[in-house]
């Protein structure tokens, strides 16, 4: 996740995020029993992060023998699972970069896609950002691939390069050349899920950070909570996956949609795929207003909390399922 236009976004949409299509949680939506045969195996998402978080040096674009580690590794787990494996390669500044996209379903059915990406910003492990959120999709595949079950839509999911700066916000993102690939195919998206920061959590009163009152009085002061983020127009795709998400994960899920593309609600790979009229929206932690360590060498694994990233994983896959 990246930090341009943060302080341009918290200027934008502080004022009136009050406004801004939060709303109180419905009951849970339940979900055939199939959802809950399997849970997320936290062990996995530790060696997954383990993997990356060692890579050195670290794994952003100046470095693509970590890049390509990095990838290797994620399309390696992949190619474990009963599902069609692809890379997806481009150039970006005279140098080719890889998405990682693994397919379940019918090949021709409309899509839902699943993604996060791998790369970091600058010198630092990047455990939060984004080794939780990578762990969390290859998790959610491993579990979708246990279940086997009888799916009516295809599901893809993109581990993608160059989300971070200097990319973030231009159409070199490893997110925005797959959007613009759907496009140009005429696919059909049912939704975008995207994982970003998915691992740090804190039960300390006072833990969650606010960048004003507003925003305080609607959500919990205790970083314990995930949060289904979306912009403004998408308030019912929004509640959709946080009810799904709600019944299916032992933790608080909260939500809300944004009144701006241009602001906090954008500021990872789905806001590609708002360009193309695909619904697509973010899984996070809340990244810098709960984190200190985001973008920082501290981000490591030692502070990230495994038992709470797997019930995001559970969640996540039976939200997706029950899409």
């Amino acid at each position: 996740m990246s930090k341009l236009l943060l302080l341009a976004a918290v200027a934008l949409v502080v004022g009136v995020l009050a406004f801004a299509g939060w709303k109180k949680r419905e009951q849970p939506v339940p979900l055939p029993t199939q959802v809950n045969a399997m849970k997320a195996n936290q062990d996995r998402l530790y060696a997954d992060v383990e993997f990356l978080t060692e890579l050195r040096p670290a794994r952003n674009y100046r470095n693509l023998t970590s890049l390509n580690k990095a990838a290797d590794y994620i399309k390696a787990e992949f190619d474990k699972l009963d599902c069609r494996v692809q890379e997806q390669p481009f150039r970006a500044d005279g140098q080719q970069y890889r998405n990682i996209i693994a397919s379940f379903g019918p090949a021709e059915a409309e899509r839902i896609i699943v993604g996060a990406h791998y790369d970091v910003c600058g010198d630092q492990p990047g455990a939060d950002d984004n080794a939780s959120a990578v762990a969390g999709l290859l998790e959610t595949a491993r579990l979708l691939h246990a279940q086997k079950p009888q799916l009516t839509r295809r599901i893809d999911f993109v581990a993608y390069s160059l989300e971070e700066p200097p990319f973030f916000g231009t159409d070199d993102m490893g997110s925005a050349v797959h959007a613009k690939s759907l496009h140009h195919q005429n696919v059909a998206v049912r939704a975008m899920i995207c994982y970003e920061m998915i691992g740090y959590f804190s039960d300390e009163p006072g833990s969650q950070r606010f960048p004003n009152e507003q925003l305080a009085k609607l959500f919990p002061n205790t970083g314990n909570f995930i949060t289904v983020v979306g912009k403004e127009g998408q308030e019912a795709i929004v509640s959709q996956v946080q009810q799904l998400m709600q019944a299916h994960a032992d933790i608080d899920v909260q939500r809300i949609n944004l009144p701006s593309a241009v602001g906090l609600a954008g500021l990872s790979d789905h806001r590609n795929y708002w360009r193309y009229g695909y619904q697509a929206l973010m899984i996070n932690d809340t990244s810098f207003l709960r984190n200190a360590n985001y973008h920082q060498p501290t981000d490591t694994i030692d502070t990230l909390d495994f038992r709470r990233m797997a019930e995001v994983v559970n969640g996540v896959l039976g939200a997706v399922l029950g899409l």
